[in-house]
């Protein structure tokens, strides 16, 4: 597969069309808005001399990686690729409706795949002619950089084609993992709880943004906290995802999404992009300095932790990939410091099943239910 098409250029879709340029494809990146694509091709010539000025690449293959872009004019450009995968909006009708007009161009072998993050790939397939050919092929941004691919076939989808795709995302130097068609798919579904969480928890005035941030940060080793984390991926985002995935679990309490996020939503507190969200980032604002407790830490970090680990055990016990892809999903996805599996043994699960009993009884929450396969291990 050297010939790949690109529907999208944003931020995800250059990214992608830069990881396969970089394994040797030809790739056409097409957007229905010109422009964008222009602008696209100058970040990314930017951002392949900053890697030549760091060293990490030759100006040659910085050469190679540009020439082997090139833009395409209209959809009928992508008829060669042998792949072609969708980056563009979250919109389910926008979107089926590119994948039914791109049939008409592409050969019979063509595979198309999207890079949907909470979408169906049964529901997105549906509508083509050939539904066996199409596939999920979720990548994480920044794509050159983040290196999971969650690799989710549809009802429909052809039964090899699951492996092919796995098989050239290793090709591109990616870290693959096959997920079953469900909501959020695996780091989607089980990174919930570290938003949704610590959201809750910051409503309830337990405690704030940045002692959130502080707790998971120094007793979990996390990289970022959770009010940082959406800050960075954009509050509005974040908030789309969770309410996704809340939607279609037909409205599942786990997934409840929360009404300060919605609100930081509404009133364009969005994070960095924004210049605010839960942190101030314009030019000389000082970053909060958490309040230090150590007992409000470790109930904060027991508390989102016990809800990562049920979720993940849920995961498994759904059969959503085999414990080996949970672990790494979650490790390469969102960078976790460790697979929660392997967590929830250390902490032990016992003790995650009473932190999760106790805020049962205290809420009264379906929330806080427990996966029956933790409840038995």
């Amino acid at each position: 597969m050297k010939n790949i098409g690109i529907i999208g250029a944003g931020t995800m879709g250059v990214g992608i069309a830069q990881v396969a340029a970089t394994a040797g494809c030809k790739v056409v990146l097409f957007d229905a808005n010109a422009p964008q694509i222009d602008k696209a091709l100058s970040g990314l010539e930017k951002t392949l001399q900053k890697l030549v000025e760091k060293g990490k690449i030759s100006q040659e293959k910085a050469s190679e990686i540009r020439n082997n872009i090139v833009k395409g004019e209209v959809l009928q450009d992508l008829k060669d690729s042998n792949l072609v995968i969708e980056a563009i909006i979250e919109n389910k009708e926008i979107k089926t409706k590119v994948f039914t007009e791109l049939e008409n161009y592409v050969s019979e072998d063509c595979i198309i795949g999207s890079n949907t993050s909470s979408i169906s790939i049964t529901s997105l397939g549906a509508e083509l002619k050939k539904p066996e050919r199409f596939i999920g092929i979720h990548f994480f941004n920044p794509a050159p950089l983040m290196p999971l691919v969650e690799v989710i076939p549809s009802l429909l989808t052809e039964q090899t084609l699951a492996e092919k795709i796995y098989n050239l995302m290793k090709e591109w130097g990616k870290t693959p993992v096959i997920a079953k068609d469900i909501p959020g798919f695996i780091v989607n579904r089980i990174a919930r709880p570290y938003y949704g969480e610590g959201l809750r928890i910051v409503e309830e005035n337990i405690a704030t943004p940045e002692q959130v941030d502080e707790a998971m940060k120094t007793l979990g080793n996390f990289k970022m906290g959770p009010f940082e984390l959406m800050d960075l991926i954009g509050v509005d985002v974040n908030f789309s995802v969770t309410t996704t995935v809340y939607k279609d679990y037909f409205y599942d309490p786990k997934y409840k999404p929360s009404l300060l996020q919605q609100r930081m939503s509404e009133a364009k507190l969005h994070g960095r992009k924004t210049g605010k969200g839960f942190y101030d980032y314009t030019e000389g604002a000082q970053k909060p300095v958490a309040q230090k407790d150590e007992a409000l830490y470790e109930h904060i970090f027991l508390r989102i932790i016990s809800m990562l680990i049920n979720e993940a055990v849920e995961a498994k016990r759904l059969g959503v990939a085999n414990d080996d892809d949970l672990e790494l999903a979650m490790q390469k996805g969102v960078n976790y410091p460790k697979g929660l599996l392997s967590w929830g043994k250390e902490i032990g699960y016992a003790k995650v099943s009473e932190i999760l009993q106790n805020l049962y009884e205290e809420y009264q929450e379906e929330r806080y239910r427990q996966s029956p396969l933790l409840r038995k291990i």
